[in-house]
């Protein structure tokens, strides 16, 4: 029987401590774009489900729609500072364009809990919490798994995310800063922004593939993005590369068991979406949290993939 590991406890006891609010919290939160992936499709409905279970939460869920101007207004004009909400969630669109308004919630007493991507490290003082993955260590798993699969030599091309958001320079940087220790002798040849985009990610994928004559792996910020890789190459007939991706999706769950994608990390969004919830709680209820309340994301490759079940987004 298929489990994901360390993972389960995890969850039920944050199911259990989602309840333990006192009365009257008043939560807003505010989302990068709910509808580019199914991961943040999945975190939205589930940390949804988990505020209408959450004991005298009062929850004011907002979506960015990828757009900081948005964002902003969201946290500033559309009542969420305005409505003296006691803490807000943001998983931020730009961690660096966020800093101000996040600044002015600080000095309006109200707690401010970064989720999923962090906020750019001159606004980490203005904040009480991030929850979330680990993303430079995340890259650096990926570089490993890279290593492996290249046996330590060969050239590679990289797909990132969107430019400008945390996730995606964290998770460059952790690949990048790891591949040159643990394999010098892979070299990366080029990186373009797949802006976390199935479709775009394809056609950055088809154009590399015209560019090189010699591909031997590519690393993508996500597995949205590297199963759009993927797809490029299969239509190419180039079953020569080896992918791996970050973020394990369904889709990349299934390349891997046909050994069509070499490796991944796995995170859950509804993990990343109750932890969010659950250190507000906390936050609120002055229990001691982590600065950086980071949640763990193994590695997953075909080798290992049975002990994970299969990823629901």
């Amino acid at each position: 029987m298929k489990k994901t590991i360390k993972l389960t406890a995890f969850v039920s006891a944050l199911m259990l401590q989602i309840g333990a609010a006192h009365a009257g919290m008043k939560i807003g939160i505010t989302q990068n774009n709910v509808g580019v992936d199914s991961y943040q499709t999945t975190y939205d409905k589930s940390i949804k489900e988990a505020a209408e279970n959450a004991s005298d939460v009062d929850a004011i869920i907002l979506d960015a729609g990828g757009n900081i101007a948005r964002q902003i207004a969201q946290v500033q004009v559309q009542d969420l500072i305005q409505q003296n909400v006691d803490a807000i969630i943001i998983w931020p669109t730009n961690g660096q364009a966020i800093v101000p308004i996040v600044r002015k919630a600080n000095l309006a007493g109200i707690k401010v809990i970064i989720t999923n991507s962090n906020i750019a490290e001159a606004g980490l003082e203005f904040i009480s919490a991030f929850s979330g993955p680990n993303n430079i260590t995340q890259g650096k798993y990926s570089a490993e798994m890279m290593c492996d699969a290249l046996k330590g030599e060969g050239q590679i091309v990289q797909i990132s995310g969107q430019p400008g958001y945390t996730t995606a320079m964290e998770r460059q940087k952790g690949f990048e800063d790891r591949l040159a220790v643990a394999c010098p002798n892979v070299t990366i040849v080029e990186t373009q922004p797949g802006d976390w985009n199935r479709e775009k990610s394809q056609r950055v994928m088809e154009n590399f593939l015209i560019k090189y004559d010699d591909i031997d792996g590519v690393y993508a910020g996500d597995d949205n993005m590297g199963i759009g890789a993927l797809n490029a190459a299969k239509a190419a007939k180039r079953s020569d590369i080896n992918f791996i991706g970050a973020t394990n999706f369904a889709v990349g769950y299934e390349a891997m068991a046909k050994g069509e994608y070499y490796g991944s990390v796995y995170q859950s969004p509804v993990d990343d979406a109750r932890a969010a919830l659950q250190t507000a709680i906390d936050v609120l209820n002055d229990k001691s949290v982590p600065k950086m309340n980071y949640f763990d994301t193994p590695k997953i490759t075909e080798v290992n993939m049975w002990k994970f079940t299969k990823p629901v987004f």
